[in-house]
């Protein structure tokens, strides 16, 4: 066996040693949500609860997230955990952003944003308790978070690549008027 071929089986066979390894790790203690206490959360979701499940970047049209953002029609951009759009405004290219959070709370995210450094500002968007979040190192972004009506939260994020023009949390303000009137 030449030099080169044992260094090489010599390698395989630690990277084999190490996949293994790593597989074989266990982690103490039981997997718990913030917020929740051991052996209340069962995991469980009763998707009965939850109108338009799968649906969430359908929640508005493209057309309406483009007007609402002041642009054209949006186009997707990816349809995950978060829905992304990309909107053509006259200032640039606007990005925006959807999340419902099934199981969010509205506390721990208005914690989250505080720990990023945003500020934020209670509100009301139709009769609903909402907050906006802003990040100080960049004034065109504004996000706005409110409680789902039926559980959970919804998040609406607006960033125009260009410069912001007007109050930067118009937009998603705008977009969380829209859900929560049920105009989808």
């Amino acid at each position: 066996m030449t030099s080169t071929l044992r260094r090489a089986t010599a390698a395989a066979a630690l990277a084999i040693a190490t996949v293994l390894g790593a597989a074989s790790c266990t982690v103490e203690g039981t997997p718990v949500r913030p917020g929740r206490d051991v052996g209340t959360d069962t995991g469980r979701v009763d998707t009965d609860k939850f109108e338009r499940l799968l649906e969430e970047c359908d929640i508005l049209s493209a057309v309406q997230i483009g007007k609402a953002v002041g642009g054209g029609t949006a186009q997707p951009g990816f349809y995950g955990a978060n829905c992304r759009w990309l909107v053509a405004s006259k200032s640039g290219v606007v990005n925006v952003m959807f999340n419902w959070f099934e199981w969010g709370s509205f506390a721990q995210e208005k914690d989250t944003a505080k720990r990023l450094d945003f500020t934020t500002e209670n509100i009301q968007v139709r009769s609903t308790a909402a907050f906006t979040a802003r990040d100080p190192k960049r004034p065109g972004v504004c996000g706005v978070t409110a409680k789902a009506p039926s559980s959970g939260i919804y998040t609406w994020w607006v960033e125009p690549e260009g410069a912001p023009s007007g109050d930067a949390c118009a937009a998603p303000i705008k977009l969380m008027e829209l859900i929560l009137s049920g105009a989808y």
